[in-house]
């Protein structure tokens, strides 16, 4: 199955839906046709039940490099953009799939908010990441909500005022990027991280993200109650009785 768009390609493959951003001669940068895209292709795959895992990659020389420059400064950039491109980003932070994306060349603006939207992102060492939105006398979007529960009120604050950049591996060792692939062998590397959580993709995974995306905001006593209630539905599922059943034959289980 596959969806046609004229900035994006998406493909869903068994469980899984593949993304890429598609406007390689432009570094992958969003106008507001990518936007509108973008933001119906994160309603289409939230929506359905038979995806369990999302991955998000940029054509040619870049992941993304965030709202498109050239139209933004020629007035083509709707008030709307910002409603879409968000909406999009939070659908892909708490729908009930698991998110990674490859990163390389540029992820800069809302290319790297989407990033940080993901629940595994992965990166080469010499990708540029980034929110310059500074220096275009923007706010950098919900950058300024997410970035610091990455890697800290001071650095998020150096990173947002300055719009200086950084490469992946120092996004690594500040907690920006969960894993660094080598330049050479990226595509392959990230396919053996997509597997390897696809492994363990179960309801309860899943249910997971869903606390984790409230673990900053709710008080113990609320937290607790979420997380007996999810718990009961993730002991009620087919995955964990799969996953007991897995358990007494001495096998992986199967999620599919």
């Amino acid at each position: 199955m596959s969806g046609v768009y004229e900035t994006l390609l998406y493909k869903k493959e068994g469980a899984r839906a593949r993304i890429t951003f598609n406007r390689p001669e432009i570094l992958n940068a969003v106008a507001m046709t990518g936007a509108r895209e973008f933001d119906d292709l994160a309603a289409r795959i939230a929506d359905d039940d038979g995806i369990r895992i999302v991955t998000i990659t940029g054509a040619g020389r870049a992941f993304s490099t965030g709202i498109d420059l050239k139209d933004l400064a020629v007035g083509l950039i709707e008030d709307s953009y910002f409603d879409l491109w968000d909406r999009a980003l939070r659908r892909f932070e708490t729908m009930d799939k698991l998110v990674l994306c490859l990163i390389h060349g540029y992820a800069l603006g809302g290319g790297l908010q989407l990033a940080l939207a993901a629940d595994i992102r992965v990166c080469t060492a010499s990708a540029k990441l980034g929110l310059p939105a500074i220096k275009e006398g923007l706010i950098p979007g919900l950058g300024t909500l997410r970035l610091a529960r990455y890697i800290g009120l001071g650095r998020a604050k150096k990173l947002i005022i300055t719009g200086e950049m950084i490469d992946g591996a120092e996004g690594e060792r500040i907690g920006m990027v969960d894993y660094l692939v080598s330049e050479d062998s990226a595509e392959a590397e990230f396919e053996a991280i997509v597997a390897r959580v696809a492994a363990v993709n179960s309801m309860g995974c899943r249910l997971s993200k869903d606390m984790l995306n409230s673990c900053y905001d709710l008080d113990f006593e609320t937290f607790f109650s979420l997380y007996k209630e999810r718990q009961l539905r993730a002991t009620s599922s087919d995955d964990f009785r799969e996953a007991m059943t897995a358990y007494r034959e001495k096998r992986a289980p199967n999620w599919a």
